[in-house]
């Protein structure tokens, strides 16, 4: 059985050589060494300077937009992970959704320029889809003019580099998922990146339900990880390399075995990858449900990331995107992780090419 990924696991006594720590300190959360150590290692390896660990991507995005004060309208994306628009409207905002660039996916920034006269727009929260990205400077310098802050959803965009610059570096904010399904993982996890220091020192605060010691100075929540957590993320980045390593292997490989009619994803000439994902873009709906069928039938499980587009999701009254409701019809993520073989790549395009 092969699934859309596999998430990794290192050296059993790697782990436990954290864990025969944690058991000799007793300490299991509340910023402990691991988790300082864990955020220094980060923050040099993703060249950020506030690192901000905490409990998952999506309390990443809350914490951002708390700390940020935004409220009514959002520029957000409809092509994302419903984590992205339910963390707006769960802190209370109303997403105002710009339609993507059908070649990146990511935001159009001609459609942002064009809403940003929208009444009361407090915010722009964006993703770097598949931990691809567009134009970061253009949109920096619109939310520059506009006057509102820009966060970045991050969250398949661990090592990625943008013109040789690390990616979190852009935008008011960036936050990123450590989920076990993500090319690194703390099992459970995330982060909150800014080169603001003051807004830095609010988010540690409000993360740990606003308070320093016996002094509260905010409304806070609890967004802070364990000590186990972070123990996971610390031998999981030592193994980092060799992951990516070989999922660039394997995607060079889908590469040369997938052709026409098969449209692959296009990423920006200027990034320094990190392979995360392996989408594929179908000339129809029906030709990709017909191929998933062919491939779920061999006991292959890909998965339609990101369906459907967010502006239809049935809990809101979003507006229309047209290039977003019909790439989310068509795109398919195949089967990628830290151990696939070079059997199962071939065979799942092989089944592929001949379904068509």
């Amino acid at each position: 059985m092969l699934h859309v990924t596999k998430s990794f696991l290192p050296d059993l006594k790697e782990y436990v050589k954290y864990l025969e720590k944690i058991w000799d300190t007793h300490h299991l959360t509340n910023d402990g060494p691991f988790v300082k150590e864990l955020e220094y290692k980060l923050g040099e390896f993703l060249e950020v300077e506030n690192f901000i660990f905490v409990t998952n991507g999506t309390i990443a995005l809350q914490l951002a937009i708390k700390a940020l004060g935004l409220n009514g309208n959002v520029l957000t994306t409809p092509f994302s992970y419903c984590a992205t628009t339910n963390s707006l409207i769960w802190e209370g905002c109303n997403p105002v959704f710009v339609d993507i660039d059908p070649i990146s996916l990511t935001v159009n920034s001609e459609q942002i320029k064009s809403l940003s006269k929208h009444n009361s727009l407090s915010g722009i929260l964006t993703t770097h889809v598949y931990g691809n990205c567009g134009d970061l400077e253009k949109q920096e310098l619109m939310a520059k003019e506009m006057g509102i802050p820009l966060i970045y959803d991050g969250a398949h965009a661990f090592g990625v580099k943008y013109q040789g610059k690390s990616i979190f570096n852009y935008g008011t904010v960036s936050t990123c998922s450590f989920h076990a399904t993500k090319v690194f993982h703390t099992i459970e996890g995330g982060a909150v990146m800014t080169n603001d220091l003051k807004l830095a020192d609010k988010i540690r605060g409000i993360r740990s339900f606003g308070h320093r010691n016996d002094d509260y100075f905010d409304i806070g929540i609890n967004g802070k990880n364990s000590e186990f957590h972070a123990a996971m993320g610390l031998v999981n980045f030592d193994n980092f390399p060799n992951i990516k390593k070989h999922r660039e292997i394997s995607s060079s490989l889908y590469d040369s075995l997938l052709k026409d009619p098969i449209i692959k994803y296009d990423y920006n000439s200027e990034l320094e990858r990190n392979f995360s994902y392996y989408p594929i873009i179908f000339s129809s709906e029906e030709q990709l449900l017909h191929v998933t069928e062919k491939l779920n039938n061999n006991q292959i499980y890909p998965r339609r990331y990101f369906y459907p587009s967010l502006n239809n999701l049935p809990t809101i009254s979003g507006n229309v995107c047209l290039n977003s409701e019909d790439i989310s019809k068509r795109i398919l993520c195949l089967p990628l992780s830290s151990d696939i073989s070079e059997a199962d790549i071939v065979k799942v395009s092989s089944i592929i090419m001949s379904s068509l």
